[in-house]
């Protein structure tokens, strides 16, 4: 009711790769997905991309992602992310990164709604005093950022569901229709995902990257960058496996990596040039559940379909005589 969806799926914000055409596939399929804005090189390009959207959607509500750095000098757009949302008709917003303050008081002005992503009960709690409307809780199997955090997405959640008084997202290695109905069984509102899209058809990413996806499976993803307390879960490539070796060898500066963990290589490298091994790319091990590339609505429809079965066999087990569990 809160983003005005008819299936409780929310595509996360997918740096570079957040963009109207997967965005506006979701959405037209009963879902809600967030354009990222760093995705673009100009506010220009941006705002053009939020235009196609609404077109795209033919009204349909659809959100915008603001990610927010804790490095210096990264945030300076974010207020002009948000006007300029609000100019296009947007009125969805999910947050990530530090405290989501700043943002609520200029969303809340524009009639926008705003639910912050977190990695604890406790930073999910501190959004929800701040004035947050939602809050998506991740486990450590989210691909990307999932923070210092060391819990799963359902010990998460479940501890979250005795606290949180605002629609709660889980969010975290979820790839299965049976993983949407066991997140709504435990209470949670919807789920937030990401990895699993990766392989739509409408993803402006080359096919050699959405090949090897389908072609790995739930051991895809591994962690690096730990050790500089910014774990990012990614796919287990040559570049992440380098990483990896410099943190062992005593690597503890951004700067110490060079190039290998820039944003900007793996656009050029993977996304664009298809050259899988050669860049950091953001995957949990919900990537293992892509098993084909095929248009966003479609993932959708499997989604939905696959978790009205699971739940229909829960309720029919939960109903059961005692005889028949038992049996």
């Amino acid at each position: 009711e809160l983003f005005g969806i008819d299936h409780p799926i929310l595509l996360g914000g997918m740096h570079h790769l957040g963009r109207s055409g997967v965005v506006a596939g979701v959405v037209n399929a009963g879902a809600m997905g967030f354009i990222t804005p760093r995705s673009f090189d100009s506010l220009d390009e941006y705002r053009a991309d939020l235009r196609r959207c609404r077109e795209l959607t033919g009204g349909r509500p659809f959100g915008v992602n603001l990610t927010i750095s804790r490095r210096p000098g990264f945030n300076q757009d974010a207020p002009a992310w948000i006007e300029i949302a609000l100019e296009e008709g947007v009125r969805h917003f999910e947050s990530a990164g530090t405290s989501p303050e700043e943002l609520i008081e200029p969303i809340h002005r524009g009639g926008g709604v705003l639910m912050h992503k977190c990695p604890s009960v406790r930073h999910a709690l501190t959004a929800e005093r701040l004035g947050v409307d939602a809050v998506a809780l991740v486990g450590l199997e989210e691909g990307g950022h999932p923070g210092a955090n060391q819990l799963s997405t359902f010990v998460n959640g479940a501890v979250a569901l005795e606290r949180v008084r605002i629609p709660l997202v889980v969010g975290g290695g979820i790839g299965s229709g049976r993983q949407i109905a066991a997140a709504l069984a435990m209470g949670a509102d919807a789920v937030v995902m990401g990895s699993r899209f990766m392989v739509a058809s409408e993803i402006e990413a080359h096919e050699a990257l959405k090949q090897r996806i389908v072609a790995l499976d739930e051991h895809c993803s591994i962690a690096i960058l730990g050790t500089l307390n910014d774990t990012w879960r990614v796919m287990a490539n040559e570049t992440a496996r380098e990483v990896q070796r410099l943190e062992a060898a005593g690597a503890r500066s951004h700067r110490e990596f060079g190039d290998l963990i820039l944003s900007t290589r793996t656009r050029e490298r993977v996304y664009l040039g298809g050259r899988v091994e050669e860049g950091i790319v953001s995957l949990g091990p919900a990537g293992g559940f892509a098993d084909v590339v095929e248009p966003a609505a479609d993932i959708v429809a499997r989604l939905m379909r696959d978790a009205a079965e699971a739940a229909g066999r829960f309720v029919q087990r939960l109903h059961a005589p005692a005889s028949a569990c038992a049996a």
